[in-house]
């Protein structure tokens, strides 16, 4: 009981991590709003978690260097995703960033099964053109998936990649914690982006009064979401298998559609309700599959006490 537990605490995790990476591009956006040039609010955006949680990683020290490489590379690897995929919304548009980005499920179960040995299933190939095909009624492109074409396009299916070999090594490595793993990928983001910046933008570093004007409500809504989202999103993944993990992330293209219509005036109708219906049945595939499975273990373990007890 325990352990099914654990796995269905698991699969929440990973649908609250895709619903919180939903409603992340409202900050970015803000800070772009305040003058703020593109690199640099990415920076600033990985900067303001990061100080929040020095604190924890001065306390958590010995775990961290407990860690090892290992952590340090897993941190790295979905720090670097998350740059890659906000940075490709800069270079290319938004809804080709996130349809090649979300190719994630296929990266992720190929590279399970072909390093933690998962059997991909016919459920799961299942799921996946559910998905797929929801992405494509959402962003009305018929059945012509974009192939990249330009630096941001390649930046957006790179961090696809990237984040699937993160949640690779996430669920190889399930010992390492998810704490760590939280300080450690806001740590390494901000690395590169800041390193990204200053070799590209170094003539337009923020003042200290734009800095001032966004830093309060920035912090509160780090504190709130962004922070709570990305631990789940390393936490999840620890208890599902990639693919699946990956699936049930996608209910960031859900909660981006809804809050894109609420707060951008994105228009929301019936290919929105058709995308997101499918893209929810996609996430329900496996869950339901064990249900049924469960259940059908229960009933002949039942059927097989009684037939003792007649005996």
């Amino acid at each position: 009981m325990e352990k099914w537990s654990t796995i269905t605490l698991a699969r929440f995790a990973c649908l609250y991590a895709g619903a919180i990476w939903g409603i992340f591009w409202i900050p970015v956006r803000a800070i772009n709003d305040a003058g703020i040039h593109g690199l640099w609010s990415s920076a600033i955006w990985f900067a303001v978690p990061t100080l929040l949680l020095v604190p924890f990683a001065i306390y958590r020290w010995k775990s961290i260097r407990a860690g090892g490489l290992n952590l340090q590379i897993t941190a790295f690897l979905s720090g670097l995703a998350l740059l890659c995929y906000t940075l490709a919304f800069l270079y290319t548009d938004v809804l080709r960033a996130m349809l090649l980005y979300y190719l994630t499920p296929i990266w992720s179960t190929l590279l399970a099964a072909s390093i933690l040995g998962d059997k991909i299933t016919v459920e799961r190939v299942f799921a996946i053109m559910l998905a797929a095909a929801g992405m494509l009624v959402i962003f009305g492109l018929g059945m012509n998936l974009p192939l990249p074409r330009n630096v941001g396009d390649w930046m957006g299916i790179s961090s696809g990649i990237i984040w699937a070999i993160a949640i690779v090594r996430i669920r190889k490595h399930q010992s390492l914690s998810a704490i760590d793993m939280t300080i450690g990928f806001f740590f390494w983001s901000l690395v590169v982006a800041s390193i990204v910046c200053l070799v590209l933008m170094n003539d337009e570093t923020p003042s200290i009064p734009q800095l001032y004007s966004i830093i309060p409500w920035l912090a509160a809504f780090m504190i709130l979401f962004v922070i709570p989202g990305a631990f789940t999103s390393l936490w999840g993944p620890k208890f599902v298998s990639p693919g699946l993990a990956s699936l049930l992330m996608m209910t960031e293209i859900i909660f981006g559609s809804i809050s894109a219509a609420l707060f951008a005036d994105e228009p929301f109708g019936q290919r929105e309700i058709i995308g997101i219906l499918l893209i929810s049945s996609a996430s329900l595939v496996e869950p339901l599959r064990d249900l049924a499975n469960s259940r059908s273990t229960k009933r002949v373990q039942s059927t097989s006490v009684k037939d003792q007890n007649t005996r």
